[in-house]
């Protein structure tokens, strides 16, 4: 049964919000402080995935790293301003080359001393052997510098009148800011997915809520407070029509969004909490605190997935499919708390010894022994990359170039790498200066989209768009006041939503139009997708 509801994604500008915002200040201002808001007050150092206050004199400070400084909203113009302002200044500062003094030829010293040949100091050629050198007529050149009133040289003047590159302008405030009460701070947590029918899925302490983009209409899909249980993922099917819930205590449920239904329960799909879901045609893929990534048919009546895969040796906090080649060629990418990358293929094909060595003996690849517990597991991964060095949430897979990845590492490593998972080498990598919390590729444009929370330097808690591959920063966006560890993007791939710790949901156009001669990327005679 539908229930409508208006608090939990009532627009944070209404005149109730602002009454119990106000309310709830004032009420904030009487009580004395507690021992927590004293610490919280306290200077913070030593930000990890989660945080945890330490107290003074605990261990030795880290010192900041002030080198590194995620752009401010500007950084793309200042860049280029810049750039152009060093070019002028080396033109101008660095002499011409026919004025350059010509350095002598170097004597060597180890050389035994002679007697210096005698040589003429006044010689006479004649007219027929050499002819008369003809003085330069430099000033009958008009473009002579001597004729020019500019302060600057030629060189600097052909720079000043180029066209530049034209930037790509984003509205740096969200044209939509919605509450979201009881929205968890929990890096290792997924709940925030966009559907494919233009419905928005938020995980809410123990509710999951359904927003409906094109009428803001807000229905509750489940409450699992009865069972003491709250939700730690969410996952929309590709088709938009059923979405997967993961819970804290290891259970996975399968809803039918359309009539706000259970379809399926797998009441011990993990021993522990599933914090990642990803979809793959009728395939579900959970991973979990217990370093177990399951995959299940919901087509099918039982609870136990046809297979596991084991390679990582710390929580599974992040799970993405690729589109490459449709849904039965297509390959899993999971990232883990134990800083590691790995990619699978389902379809049971494995490296033989000889491709695991020549992976080993690359910088940015290697083998790994997996390991399972009954006969579907076992299957090594296709690729084990090494090179972060913290928690590995953020997958995104280059919805333009076939095979690429990229990926963003937690507190201690801020870096984002792109790797070429055909041949299991790293193409590129981005230090951010701070925690990457979300990835996800735009579809109208080769462009990426990175969320952030801890920094060494001030600036934190941004939304960045960068430009691929030169990874020049098209635009930074700042609102959130906590770590923006949540992120999904609009079906037309125009407007993405963010999610963070100060249990907002902000909406941004981040995106242009896609083009009108663009194909799309659904077939007209997919009859599939028009029914409901």
């Amino acid at each position: 049964m539908q229930q409508p509801l208006t608090y939990p994604f009532m627009h944070r500008d209404s005149t109730f919000s602002k009454r119990l915002r106000a309310s709830q200040a004032d009420l904030d201002d009487e009580r004395p402080p507690t021992n927590k808001q004293r610490m919280d007050s306290d200077e913070q150092r030593d930000y990890g995935d989660r945080f945890i206050p330490r107290r003074d004199g605990a261990g030795p400070s880290t010192p900041s790293k002030k080198s590194r400084i995620i752009p401010s909203e500007s950084d793309a113009l200042k860049e280029q301003a810049n750039a152009l302002f060093n070019s002028i200044l080396h033109s101008e500062v660095t002499p011409p080359d026919h004025h350059r003094p010509s350095s002598p030829a170097p004597t060597n010293l180890n050389a035994p001393p002679s007697t210096p040949t005698r040589r003429r100091l006044f010689a006479y050629h004649s007219p027929s052997t050499s002819a008369p050198s003809t003085p330069t007529r430099r000033l009958d050149t008009t473009t002579d510098a001597a004729y020019s009133m500019s302060p600057v040289r030629a060189e600097s003047r052909q720079l000043l009148e180029s066209p530049r590159r034209q930037l790509r302008n984003v509205c740096k405030t969200p044209y939509r800011v919605l509450d979201a009460p009881e929205l968890a701070e929990d890096f290792y947590l997924n709940l925030v997915d966009w559907s494919s029918t233009n419905v928005l899925g938020v995980g809410l302490g123990s509710c999951v809520y359904l927003w409906t983009a094109h009428n803001a209409a807000v229905n509750r899909l489940c409450d699992l407070s009865d069972t003491n249980d709250s939700i730690s993922s969410v996952s929309w099917v590709q088709k938009g029509s059923t979405l997967a819930v993961g819970t804290i205590s290891g259970r996975l449920h399968v809803y039918d969004a359309n009539r706000l239904t259970l379809q399926r329960t797998y009441q011990q799909a993990h021993t522990q909490r599933i914090g990642a879901i990803a979809w793959n045609g009728h395939v579900v893929s959970s991973g979990s605190r217990d370093r177990m990534v399951h995959h299940r048919d919901v087509r099918e009546s039982t609870s136990r997935p046809f297979k596991r895969c084991s390679g990582h040796r710390q929580e599974v906090c992040g799970l993405k499919w690729s589109g490459d080649g449709g849904v039965g060629a297509a390959n899993l990418a999971s990232g883990g708390n134990d800083n590691k990358v790995c990619i699978w293929d389902l379809r049971g094909s494995r490296r033989s010894n000889n491709a695991g060595g020549a992976a080993r003996g690359t910088p940015t690849a290697g083998a790994s022994s997996g390991s399972g517990t009954d006969d579907a597991a076992g299957d090594a991964p296709l690729w084990k990359f090494h090179e972060h060095t913290a928690a590995v949430k953020a997958l995104a897979w280059d919805p333009h170039v076939s095979g690429v990845l990229a990926t963003g590492g937690g507190t201690q490593d801020k870096h984002i790498r792109f790797w070429n998972t055909i041949s299991g080498t790293m193409l590129n990598e981005l230090d951010t200066g701070s925690q990457v919390c979300n990835l996800i590729w735009s579809l109208t444009s080769h462009e990426l989209v990175s969320t952030h929370g801890f920094s060494s330097t001030t600036a934190q808690n941004q939304i960045c768009i960068w430009k691929y591959p030169t990874l020049n920063m098209v635009a930074s966006l700042t609102g959130h006041t906590n770590r923006v560890l949540y992120l999904a993007m609009s079906p037309d791939g125009e407007t993405i939503v963010t999610g963070a710790g100060d249990e907002t949901l902000r909406f941004w156009n981040a995106f242009p139009k896609r083009e009108v001669g663009e194909r799309s990327g659904d077939s007209c005679l997919d009859y599939g997708r028009l029914i409901r």
